[in-house]
């Protein structure tokens, strides 16, 4: 399970959700909302919401590995995420862009190379 704080859990919710293709659990309640991934094998994401903002960079993030890294960061920017970059960071045989998602955390939306298309 990975924790994931943040503000607002139904904004956080929607936004991750639509994102990974999760479910919200029902029975969630308090300050906590777990997202399942689809037909449960995966790794489960924790909203745990608190009450100050995001101030410095994450030390942990999210990589999010995707076959069309353009269509995929405009579909997560309908969602609500926002862009970082402006232009593909390309490193080693990858491409990505640097996101944030509605409370300000960093996640990398990142497409291999053809070579490496099978890593």
């Amino acid at each position: 399970m990975v924790v994931l704080d943040c503000a607002d859990l139904d904004r956080s919710a929607a936004f991750w959700c639509g994102a990974l293709g999760y479910t919200a659990e029902s029975s969630s309640t308090g300050r906590y909302r777990r997202l399942l991934p689809p037909g449960g094998n995966g790794v489960e994401l924790l909203l745990q919401q608190v009450p100050e903002p995001k101030v410095t960079k994450n030390r942990v993030h999210l990589d999010l590995r995707v076959p069309d890294l353009e269509a995929e960061v405009a579909r997560l920017v309908a969602l609500g995420g926002r862009r970082v970059t402006n232009d593909p960071v390309e490193e080693d045989g990858w491409a990505w862009h640097v996101l944030i998602d509605p409370d300000d955390n960093e996640f990398c939306v990142l497409q291999p190379s053809e070579k490496l298309a099978g890593y």
